[in-house]
């Protein structure tokens, strides 16, 4: 702003001093939304230089710091605006301490006076902070003058009676602000000035107040209409809750305002039906040649309410993208997921802060409280491996789960949306019956995002009109609710009533917007007013490359040898001064050694020069999981850490010269969050290697509904390809039943129309040519590996530089002993993983030259082909064992044996199939030592043949 205004601005006596941070909040709101303001002062701004090309923040800070200078004002003597005294005090000086005190209990509890239940039915405790009488102040001080200190009503003093005033409509109103909780001042400074400036009741001009009304027509118009067209069929309405579709009209308007260029929204089923054809353009017809059964699908489908939708609306900042992600009834769960997705698109845009990509993500007032991957997700807002610049939070709040009461029994908390104070996000309960309330607290929401990335919940306070779902009578569970809500006028015909009141419009005005709406439905047209019917493809993600493509285990990944030498001496080459543990360096000098051929490779390197080809090749590879960097058995070492001043190398980085084309993470104590982040991260970015690793393998337990609802069914529910890496360490070591087995037999259990790959790698070779098969070939699956412990250091478990650079994943491994007669076979063991060794081992120390040994190395899809030309190379074959650690009851012998059997037939019909293994459990393995020992020894014994005599001897 020129030197001259500024004169101007402070010679004007209605904007001096005093008045600074008003006039900075006029400032503000002009730049957000010029009729926000009045006239006089929209005409004066209108004068003022603009900066073009930057965003609200910037343009007005010449604007800010001149008023904090000016507005050092002199206050009376004895005592501060901050309350504080300064000599001895008088009565009046010791109530000014008392209404700064005031001001401070109507910002922490106001909340719980405000007006924010639509029906009326809560109960609140009256809150003695915020009576005059507590403060020792009266009525009898209406008509003092005091300083308001920090409170921004646009002026340096005011009686106590327009102090009261403005406290009780900026904060005891229809919205119920939680925010002194942060210990962020500038933050908290933000809100109060946002609040206080307006009282947080902006003035909108008539045609915004129009715009709201035809929202929450278009609302409650699409209920009425799926109601009388589709009567008792579950829909999971919006009615009681129709507030939402305005709030998310405007906030992804306010969004593009900010030049967010996609936004991802998440979702259970409540309103997603309402959301899809008012707000994300699905058209009205598509949705009820659904409800009529005429709607082709493609695999098994998904009922309509967990289905997802994409397309672009247009903003005043340019094109928007959104993208609704697909949730199944398991509520909160998509959250994770729809972060997932977000960092994916905000990577490929090399968006770092968080500016280009929005997450919205609604809630259930009952799973917000209920559902522990809430928490997780919070958690993990503010990393660095997961962070998104801030998420929107909005709470449906209906008031009631399922059938639980809110207060008595859904939660110990006072409000359903406390867990989000844990990372000091702010809170703003707002009363869905006034529309215009929610659009404030909409458009704060969507600035305080943008201008500090982080998280922001709304808890829009409505109810549910029809119960759970449609065919529920909620009367019989909460009686006095809904005798209630059926006296309760629908938000928008208070809303129209009120405009009607104001002069704003007349009856046959709003009687015209609810026909034109329902006549939009009759005529299958689109009802989303901002959809873009030819949108830009630029904003899209490309799957096109990867769809159609069947199942097959070939993939070219050789390696040009001299290429992979070079990629191999890069990842042992580290800076100078870098000073590495004793451990770490002894393992860094052996890997020199197996690039130069002195050692054999040995898992942990194999798998590092996979990540590092890939990279070397373009493909940008992201690995994270609770011990990714070092690896939970100390093999990875792909972060390296300097014991002088624990700086952190990461050779990785550095092989292609595009660091940011490398990702690896130590996640936070988390699985079912971290994995449906991942998730959400693969299904965006179809040419990444997404890789997550549990600690221990049965650890994943904790995120099974991600890889029962998501993983393995993904695709054919919702058409959703994904390339997820899921390595899971497996075996059977005797250190117990939670460190044994990452529970294949539920994986296999799952395994059906080729969903998902089950991969049992031995070798460093093996594990080299599957990860890189995953991004190489174009077939996109999720990828489940049985990794190993101790054959990461096995002695038998190694591989050359030339099985690397010249070969290629074998499904099926066959028999390595040149010694073996093939026409004295009449024994064949099968099995897969770390057992493999235990049997070559015992079988050589016996000196068995009659039983060959396969390697199942892919269990799903089967290679039933390339076993079948393995085992017709034995004429005599009479016995195919199974051989493996697990129980019976687990592991692969149930989930399958049929496809043993059916190979088996197929070379010959008089085959035995035999099983060696553990008996049947109900805990997956031994927790003594000497008794995993001992079935050790037995199984390898029966998958042998050995009975006790052939041991003696």
């Amino acid at each position: 702003m020129h030197e001259g205004t500024m004169e101007r601005l402070w010679r004007t006596s209605h904007i001096s001093g005093g008045n600074a941070d008003y006039v900075e909040q006029l400032y503000e709101n002009y730049l957000s939304d010029p009729n926000s303001v009045d006239q006089m002062w929209r005409e004066y701004f209108d004068k003022l230089p603009r900066i073009e090309g930057v965003s609200t923040e910037i343009p007005h800070s010449p604007v800010v710091e001149y008023f904090e200078l000016a507005g050092r004002a002199k206050h009376r003597p004895g005592v501060s605006a901050e309350g504080q005294y300064s000599g001895e005090a008088t009565e009046y000086e010791r109530k000014q301490v008392s209404v700064v005190q005031l001001i401070s209990a109507y910002r922490q509890r106001g909340h719980q006076h405000a007006q924010l239940d639509p029906l009326g039915l809560s109960q609140r405790e009256s809150v003695r902070d915020l009576e005059l009488g507590f403060h020792k102040l009266s009525e009898a001080d209406y008509d003092t003058v005091f300083q308001t200190g920090q409170l921004y009503i646009g002026k340096d003093e005011a009686t106590l009676r327009e102090i009261h005033q403005a406290l009780e409509q900026t904060y005891c109103g229809s919205i119920g602000a939680e925010f002194m909780h942060m210990t962020d001042t500038e933050e908290r400074r933000w809100i109060q000035q946002r609040m206080d400036g307006v009282r947080s009741n902006p003035e909108y001009t008539p045609d915004a107040k129009k715009h709201l009304l035809e929202r929450l027509s278009a609302a409650e118009g699409l209920e009425k209409y799926l109601g009388s067209r589709y009567p008792g069929t579950k829909r999971f309405g919006l009615e009681g809750g129709e507030s939402l579709i305005p709030m998310m009209d405007a906030m992804i308007q306010r969004a593009g305002s900010y030049k967010v260029r996609e936004v991802v929204i998440g979702m259970a089923h409540r309103g997603r039906l309402n959301l899809l054809v008012n707000i994300l353009g699905k058209n009205p017809s598509e949705l009820f040649a659904e409800f009529d059964g005429k709607f082709e699908y493609v695999g098994s489908a998904d009922v309509k309410y967990h289905q997802g939708f994409s397309s672009n609306v247009m903003t005043e900042g340019g094109e928007v993208h959104l993208a609704m992600a697909f949730n199944p009834s398991h509520l909160e769960i998509v959250s994770p997921v729809v972060e997932g997705s977000v960092r994916a698109r905000q990577d490929r845009r090399q968006d770092s802060v968080g500016d280009s990509v929005l997450p919205i993500v609604m809630h259930g007032d009952a799973a917000f409280a209920g559902q522990g991957v809430v928490m997780e997700t919070f958690q993990m807002s503010q990393t660095r491996a997961y962070g998104t610049g801030g998420t929107i939070h909005i709470v449906i709040n209906n008031q009631v789960g399922f059938t639980t009461n809110k207060k008595e029994d859904a939660r110990s908390t006072e409000y359903c949306t406390d867990v989000a104070k844990m990372v000091q996000a702010p809170i703003f309960h707002v009363n869905g019956d006034d529309p215009e309330a929610v659009l404030f607290v909409t458009q704060l929401a969507t600035d305080f995002r943008q201008q500090f990335k982080k998280d922001v919940v709304i808890d829009l306070i409505c109810y549910r009109r029809r119960g759970h779902n449609e065919a529920d009578e909620p009367s019989g569970t909460q009686p006095l609710m809904y005798e209630s809500i059926r006296k309760q006028k629908t938000t928008r015909d208070l809303y129209a009533q009120r405009l009607i009141d104001e002069g704003m419009l007349t009856e046959a005005d709003d009687q015209r917007v609810v026909e034109g709406y329902r006549d939009a439905l009759d005529n299958g047209e689109h009802v989303a007013k901002a959809l873009v019917k030819e949108p830009n493809r630029e904003l899209f993600v490309d799957w096109t490359p990867y769809i159609g493509h069947r199942h097959s285990f070939e993939c070219d990944t050789s390696t040009d040898k001299d290429q992979l030498k070079d990629i191999a001496n890069q990842l042992t080459d580290i800076p100078d001064g870098f000073v590495l543990q004793r451990q770490v360096s002894k393992i860094i000098e052996d890997r020199k050694k197996m690039t130069a051929g002195a050692l054999e490779i040995n898992w942990g390197y194999a798998e590092n020069l996979a990540y590092a080809t890939l990279l070397a090749e373009g493909y940008p590879v992201r690995i994270t999981g609770q011990d990714v960097g070092r690896g939970t058995f100390s093999h990875r070492h792909a972060v390296l850490h300097n014991q002088k001043d624990g700086s952190t190398y990461v050779p990785l980085k550095h092989v292609a010269g595009q660091p940011e084309r490398m990702t690896i993470h130590d996640s936070f104590l988390s699985e079912e969050a971290v994995l449906a982040f991942e998730y959400g991260y693969a299904t965006t970015t179809p040419d990444s290697l997404v890789v997550w690793e549990a600690q221990f393998g049965d650890f994943a337990n904790g995120a099974q509904v991600v890889i029962d609802q998501f993983i393995t069914c993904g695709e054919h529910k919702w058409q959703r390809l994904c390339g997820l890496t899921m390595l899971l360490p497996h075996g059977y070591e005797g250190q117990g039943p939670e460190h044994s087995s990452a529970r294949l037999e539920r994986y296999l259990q799952l395994c059906a129309e080729n969903n998902i790959e089950v991969v049992v790698p031995t070798t460093p070779a093996q594990i080299y040519h599957l990860l890189r098969r995953q991004s190489k070939r174009l077939l996109r699956k999720p990828l489940i590996v049985f990794t190993p412990k101790s054959l990461l250091r096995h002695k038998l478990a190694v591989s050359s530089l030339e099985e690397l650079s010249d070969g290629s994943f074998h499904p099926v491994l066959p028999e390595v002993d040149a010694n073996i007669d093939a026409d004295a076979v009449e024994r064949v063991i099968i099995c897969a993983g770390k057992v493999y060794y235990e049997l070559l081992e015992k079988r050589r120390e016996l000196e068995i030259s009659n039983i060959p040994i396969l390697r199942i190395e892919q269990l799903y899809p089967f290679p039933e082909e390339q076993l079948h030309k393995i085992l017709i190379q034995y004429p005599n074959l009479g016995t195919l064992v199974w051989c493996q650690e697990e129980p019976k009851n687990q592991g692969a012998w149930y989930s399958s044996r049929h496809r043993f059997f059916r190979t088996a037939f197929s070379v010959n019909e008089q085959i035995e199939l035999v099983y060696a293994g553990r008996a049947p459990s109900a805990s997956p393995a031994a927790g003594y030592m000497a008794l995993h020992i001992s079935q050790q020894e037995q199984l390898i014994n029966d998958a042998l043949g050995l009975s006790d005599s052939d041991i003696a001897q």
